[in-house]
């Protein structure tokens, strides 16, 4: 059976990415983007809405309700960001999103992107790992049929896709020969786009064993 699904942040690396797949994916029909901007690209299977307040969905639930997955791929670098803030974009916009999908319907796949290095214990002294580990905590003691914590080491976008982050899309222009050399040498840490992308899919179609999908599970589950 074929699936429809949701998907955020879908003007950043990761969600761009992922809706490429989507877009190509013979199993899915229909994939709606929520943003505060419209995206640039023009599909047969795209639908679009333009929301600014990722506090409160409510004014929208109507038309998110028959979706089978939610890939929530929106985040922002916790660089210079006092904790309050990043919390807000982090945990709360992501339960938000969460909390309205789940009251929907609870058999929708819930797919989260965190990282490498997320604090599940919420006590670490890295803020944004501890701010990404209570929002992982709380989606997976939420109740959907299905959640996923996508938590990807280093990312090499393909597609020509580039991130808005300043100082990632810097590091990918004039260091990407590292990050291949990384892979060379840790392949289970590097992933690339595509393979989130069609990791998520293959969670969607056929569940994984695992809640917690680090970097290795990633290319197993893009593989599927």
């Amino acid at each position: 059976m074929n699936k429809k699904v949701i998907i955020t942040g879908s003007t950043g690396m990761v969600g761009k990415g992922v809706l490429l797949e989507c877009l190509d994916h013979n199993s899915i029909d229909e994939v709606l983007v929520i943003g505060r901007n419209k995206t640039d690209i023009s599909h047969s299977k795209l639908k679009q809405i333009v929301h600014n307040d990722f506090t409160d969905f409510s004014p929208v639930q109507n038309k998110l309700k028959g979706y089978d997955a939610c890939y929530f791929c929106m985040g922002v670098s916790a660089g210079g960001m006092k904790e309050i803030d990043y919390h807000k974009i982090t945990h709360t916009f992501t339960l938000a999103l969460a909390k309205t999908l789940f009251n929907i319907s609870k058999d929708i796949t819930f797919i989260y992107v965190s990282g490498e290095g997320t604090d599940s214990s919420e006590k670490g002294r890295m803020m944004w790992a501890r701010v990404k580990g209570k929002t992982e905590n709380d989606l997976l003691k939420m109740g959907f049929k299905d959640a996923f914590m996508f938590r990807p080491g280093a990312i090499i976008p393909l597609r020509g896709i580039k991130s808005r982050t300043k100082s990632y899309q810097f590091m990918y222009d004039y260091f990407m020969w590292l990050i291949k050399g990384i892979k060379l040498l840790s392949p289970n840490f590097v992933v690339n786009t595509t393979q989130i992308g069609l990791a998520m899919i293959n969670a969607t179609l056929i569940g994984y064993k695992k809640k917690i999908i680090k970097p290795k599970d990633i290319i197993i589950l893009s593989e599927n």
